[in-house]
């Protein structure tokens, strides 16, 4: 038996009521909508004529729908404000006008007493200023559309700009967002902002040549990463599957299939642990193009990237918390070795993974038995470097451990070319000049194969196929990927990555 409030009660008796009007409630008819609240705020006007009358620019019949968000009865007419999805607009609504014969229920009893601040309603009217100076459509015809039947948060903002009685606990924002979106009007500017990012990057891709691709979600091998997969079970088939922690190995068969240059947006999924940067579910951008290196990748992001932030924000310049962030190219390059020699003073260049280990225990940084050099280092400059490169930094140079998918560089021994992009102290990309040799493929997994046997449960698979595909030849290959959702934080100003998803994960509501 669902628990109800008293208003949730009320609403209810009002929606009884509603039908025995003979009005449907939730009309399943076709509304002719013709204008929005922004369209009509921004190009209707008035001219006041010699005579002192009014010529009305622009003029036309409107026709918009959207939410009872504000009602100010007056008597025999009421002033209210309707939401839709481009903002809000005063409307005016007058007994006579939309009752015009003697009978007055749709006015009377259906408008003013049963109708309730979330209700949608449809109106057609035509534009005009009040005295105030505001923009109002005056309501010649009503609808109702749909009764809400729960209480919107009473969220108000004065005259001065300052919000009370705020929905702002992130638990209900974020289990709610369907409310969020509707009272809190910046965190739709925040998804619409995400979007044209996401589309400025597409634009970017396709005007290269690009070519926009599908790979699995469900895979045989969890590959292309090191993460702990989420597992499933395929019935038919019988046999274990796993939701992908990348899409990198099915791209670089691609490459190898004859395409020069191809891009996926990717819903990836980790089996891992959730904060403000970390959300098992997440959007991963990862592109591939043949005949090309690192070196090329990094003169491509910063592109890439200077015209993602000018087309979501008009210019390249965002503050971020405390910090102005500058994207436009070129972006400072430091190798991870000097990177940590900087700011721990330890050459860790030489040393092996015993000595990383007491290095660690120098630091203070947690090491366990079952990591290797690679993630030791790895360790080490997350924990030291990574939150001190704010502006775009290119961190250059890898260990071999640390990249088992990456080709050996061309002049360091025991290094590979490889790049992380750092921004505000965070991983927003990673890049490689693809490792394409079969025989250094395989000896790579088969090293990741006794980290999984020392209990990393990170370590790679492998992956035969893959390694067969490589086998054919792929050309000299540089590929990358993007943290779609950390990259949205940036351009929008959010410390938080559930602030960049309509419904990050959450934990299991509790109930009474």
């Amino acid at each position: 038996m669902q628990n109800l409030s008293e208003q949730e009660i009320v609403r209810r008796e009002k929606l009884e009521k509603i039908k025995a009007l003979g009005i449907d409630p939730y009309p399943a008819a076709l509304y002719p909508v013709n204008a929005s609240a922004a369209d009509i705020k921004q190009n209707y006007k008035e001219e006041v004529l010699e005579d002192g009358t009014k010529n009305r620019l622009n003029f036309q019949e409107v026709c918009l729908a959207g939410r009872i968000m504000v009602s100010r009865p007056a008597g025999k007419a009421t002033f209210a404000e309707l939401q839709d999805s481009s903002g809000r607009i005063q409307i005016y609504v007058r007994r006579d006008d939309i009752c015009k014969d003697e009978d007055k229920t749709l006015y009377d009893t259906l408008f003013s007493k049963l109708l309730d601040l979330g209700d949608f309603i449809g109106i057609k009217g035509y534009a005009f200023i009040t005295k105030m100076g505001e923009t109002t459509v005056h309501a010649t015809e009503f609808t109702l559309l749909a009764k809400c039947l729960r209480p919107l948060p009473s969220v108000k903002t004065d005259a001065e700009g300052n919000v009370h009685d705020a929905f702002s606990d992130p638990e209900l924002r974020y289990r709610q967002r369907y409310v969020d979106l509707v009272v809190n009007p910046k965190v739709r500017e925040t998804f619409v902002k995400r979007t044209k990012m996401v589309n400025s990057i597409r634009e970017f891709l396709n005007a290269k040549g690009a070519l926009e691709v599908d790979t699995p979600v469900l895979q045989s091998i969890p590959g292309g990463a090191a993460a702990k997969p989420f597992t499933t079970h395929h019935n038919a088939l019988d046999m274990p599957l796993y939701l992908r922690i990348a899409n990198e190995l099915y791209l670089k068969r691609l490459i190898v299939g004859g395409f020069d240059w191809v891009y996926e947006f990717s819903r990836n999924f980790r089996n891992e642990g959730m904060d403000r940067t970390h959300n098992p579910e997440f959007t991963v951008l990862e592109f591939y193009v043949a005949y090309k290196d690192y070196f090329w990748m990094m003169e491509t992001t910063e592109q890439l990237l200077e015209k993602a932030c000018v087309d979501s924000n008009g210019k390249s310049t965002i503050e971020v918390g405390t910090h102005m962030i500058n994207f436009k190219a070129p972006y400072k390059r430091i190798s991870i070795y000097d990177a940590i020699k900087t700011y721990t003073g330890f050459d860790v260049s030489t040393m092996n993974e015993e000595e990383l280990r007491n290095a660690c225990g120098q630091m203070h940084i947690e090491a366990d038995k079952s990591m290797g050099k690679g993630k030791l280092i790895d360790a080490i400059f997350g924990a030291r470097c990574e939150y001190n490169y704010i502006q775009p930094t290119f961190i250059t140079d890898y260990p071999v451990e640390m990249s088992p998918l990456t080709k050996k560089h061309r002049s360091k021994e025991g290094l590979v070319e490889r790049f992380e992009l750092i921004i505000n102290g965070k991983e927003i990309a990673n890049a490689y000049t693809e490792l394409n040799d079969p025989i250094d493929q395989r000896e790579r997994f088969e090293e990741q194969v006794t980290l999984m046997e020392r209990g990393d449960d990170e370590a790679m698979f492998i992956d035969q196929d893959f390694l067969r595909a490589l086998e054919y030849g792929m050309p000299p290959t540089s590929g990358i990927g993007f943290g779609i959702d950390r990259l949205a934080m940036l351009l929008t100003n959010q410390a938080s990555i559930q602030e960049v998803l309509f419904f990050p994960q959450m934990r299991p509501e509790k109930t009474e």
